[in-house]
C-alpha cells in the first residue's frame, strides 16, 4: 500500500520554516535541493534569488513520516498562496499503483503536471482533484 506525507509550499521562505521545523522535530534533513541544481529547460530562465530557492526538502519526522515541502512561485506556480499551500503527497508501491492512484484522483480535476520519469529519478505527477485537494503521486522504482 502507498505512503502518504505533507508536502507545504513557501513563496520563498521554506529554507526558514524548515529549520525551525527541525528544531522542533529533531532529526536532519535527508535531501536538501535548490532550484539552481535542475538541468536547463528550454524558455525557462531563473534569477539568482529564484535559483537559490528550495526546489525540495524532506525532514522525516517520524518513522513512517516526512515532511516535504518547497518554495514556488514566479512562472511555474503563480496560483500559490498561503492557505492553498499544502499538497497531500503519495508514495506508491509500484509504477501501476503510482497511475491508478493518478487516475482515480484526476477524474473530474485538473492536472498540473502529467505522470513522467523526472530528472530526480522518480516517476511522477501532481494534480488538483475535483474537491480542490492538491496531490502529487510518485514512485521510486531504487527506494523499493
Amino acid at each position: 500500500m502507498a505512503t502518504i506525507n505533507p508536502y507545504l509550499n513557501f513563496l520563498g521562505n521554506c529554507e526558514e520554516a524548515f529549520n525551525f521545523y527541525k528544531s522542533v522535530f529533531g532529526g536532519e534533513f535527508t535531501y536538501m535541493g535548490r532550484f539552481s541544481e535542475m538541468p536547463p529547460q528550454e524558455g525557462v530562465s531563473l534569477s539568482e534569488v529564484e535559483k537559490n530557492k528550495i526546489m525540495h526538502v524532506s525532514l522525516p519526522i517520524g518513522s513512517h513520516t516526512i515532511l516535504m515541502g518547497s518554495d514556488v512561485g514566479g512562472d511555474w506556480a503563480p496560483q500559490t498562496v498561503i492557505g492553498n499551500n499544502i499538497s497531500v503527497s503519495i508514495t506508491a508501491k509500484s509504477k501501476a499503483e503510482a497511475d491508478q492512484l493518478f487516475t482515480g484522483l484526476s477524474n473530474g480535476g485538473q492536472v498540473s503536471m502529467p505522470m513522467a520519469d523526472t530528472f530526480w529519478g522518480d516517476y511522477f505527477g501532481m494534480l488538483t482533484d475535483k474537491f480542490g485537494i492538491n496531490w502529487m503521486v510518485s514512485f521510486n522504482e531504487n527506494a523499493q
